[in-house]
């Protein structure tokens, strides 16, 4: 059999970056009369989530975009990996599934407290293999750090995603280790928003250099390969030049070095390890050896074979930069503003509406009438279509992955949104389907009738008084199609 035919394996990679990128300059500017030292973490940039962003939303769109690459084939499972996740007594991970549409009767489980949590997760998948079994592991973060300490300007948002099973693998197993060791290089008390980091060389001569290393060896030793053999060497690693050390410990050619992306979009955490993973994968030649470590708790070493199969998958990067440290602080919630009597009312959800309701939330669920094939939302008894009104002929459909146009738009500075100004418009549906939607991640002056557009899941509101968040679809550009729009056609 063909190395790139695999019966099992790693399917596929990939990995979402939030549209803005904080410039790392504008904070540390505002914190040098106390904290002049951030200067020398001034550099770049970090992923910062919108407001409607959360570890839900991000693993949904990494998830999706993975899905829609690689379908998974029979059974599934989806395990969520995050020490942020947004419920602590609910499944986050049951709500990514509903929303890229798995089936109820997938798997699902969250994994959290260590950034090496999905790193573990993808491990025990490849080591077991279940071979009728796509098992999809997620991971995503959105840390918030105390403002003026390194973390701020070190930490990213982000969310990546690698599935296991059956089908033309991009990658084989060929072993991994684990360690669990107790070394605290950083924790955070249930209840409490920020971490507590301790001393950085410390954590880089006892954790890193004797744990890290020490793992990293018995892994290369299981598998019966020299450190010259190693290709792709990825290992998250916060501290500044870490992973060089590591590598020239270990023996590690510095050339098999993954890049971080610690200048454009920040360490990701519990995510960093995929997505270096998914930085990897895309470019390895077929045989390749490829190496990923993360640490945390002890450490997790993987060892795969790239093959000669093609990586899909991949999400356009679209950063935009960002230079409001206010705006940051205000979409973290660590700066409340006063946004006036409109930003005053309840948002109580009503869950047992929203539980007869859910089919149209999660997958953005419309009808499709069976007599004229007129699409509508929401479904009803009866068709919208005045040359048909039929009644009970409408079958379930989707919207969530078909592409759409812009038919009209409003911008409000009036009403209150967390990122004023409110956008919202109607949109046409390819295929049919009209329906009034709100815009995100998209600038004044960016929307234009006929402007192509995506749909993404993301908060629509937040419960502050009961601490309930309520997800639905909104809209937004496709990027690649924005500046051969007209300019301001149709705005109202």
């Amino acid at each position: 059999m063909n190395e790139s035919d695999a019966q099992f394996g790693l399917l596929a990679t990939t990995r979402y970056v939030p549209r803005l990128r904080l410039e790392r300059a504008e904070v540390a500017a505002q914190h040098r009369w106390m904290a002049p030292s951030l200067k020398s973490l001034a550099k770049g940039q970090r992923a910062m989530a919108n407001w409607d962003e959360d570890v839900v939303t991000m693993a949904v769109d990494a998830a999706r975009a993975l899905l829609i690459a690689a379908p998974a084939s029979g059974a599934a499972e989806l395990t969520l990996a995050s020490t942020t996740l947004p419920f602590a007594d609910r499944l986050n991970a049951g709500i990514v599934a509903a929303a890229v549409g798995l089936d109820s009767a997938t798997v699902t489980r969250d994994v959290a407290s260590s950034a090496r949590s999905a790193l573990t997760e993808l491990a025990s998948a490849m080591r077991h293999p279940v071979t009728e079994t796509t098992r999809i592991v997620v991971a995503a973060e959105r840390r918030t750090a105390k403002p003026a300490s390194p973390q701020e300007l070190i930490f990213g948002d982000g969310a990546a995603v690698a599935s296991v099973g059956p089908g033309r693998a991009i990658a084989t197993f060929v072993a991994a280790r684990t360690l669990h060791a107790d070394l605290i290089d950083h924790f955070r008390q249930s209840g409490e928003p920020y971490v507590y980091g301790w001393e950085e060389r410390w954590i880089r001569d006892e954790g890193y250099m004797k744990l890290a290393t020490d793992t990293i060896g018995h892994c290369l030793a299981d598998a019966g390969v020299g450190p010259s053999d190693v290709k792709y060497f990825a290992l998250p690693a916060p501290i500044s030049r870490i992973n060089e050390a590591v590598a020239k410990r270990v023996g590690i050619a510095a050339t098999a070095l993954v890049a971080t992306a610690s200048d454009t979009v920040g360490d990701l955490g519990c995510a960093q390890p995929l997505a270096m993973l998914d930085m990897a994968v895309r470019a390895a030649e077929p045989g390749a050896l490829i190496l990923v470590a993360a640490f945390g708790s002890g450490c997790d070493v993987l060892l795969l074979k790239r093959t000669a199969a093609p990586c899909p998958g991949a999400i356009p990067d679209a950063g935009k930069s960002e230079t409001s440290y206010l705006k940051y602080l205000s979409f973290t919630g660590q700066l409340d503003l006063a946004w006036g009597m409109r930003a005053e009312m309840d948002n109580k959800t009503a869950l047992t509406a929203a539980w007869r309701d859910h089919a149209r939330t999660e997958r953005f669920e419309g009808g499709r009438c069976t007599r004229c094939d007129t699409v509508q939302f929401p479904r009803s008894r009866l068709c919208v279509n005045p040359a048909c009104h039929a009644q009970d002929t409408q079958q379930p459909t989707s919207l969530a992955e078909v592409p759409a146009r812009v038919m009209s738009h409003t911008t409000d500075f009036l009403g209150y949104t967390p990122d004023p100004p409110f956008q919202f418009g109607h949109i046409d549906f390819e295929g049919g389907g009209r329906v009034l939607m709100e815009f995100t991640d998209t600038d004044v002056g960016e929307l234009a009738v006929g402007v192509p557009l995506r749909m993404v899941y993301r908060v629509k509101e937040f419960d502050r008084n009961r601490g309930f968040r309520r997800y639905f679809w909104k809209a937004t550009p496709t990027r690649a199609a924005i500046s051969s729009a007209p300019s301001s056609m149709g705005s109202k």
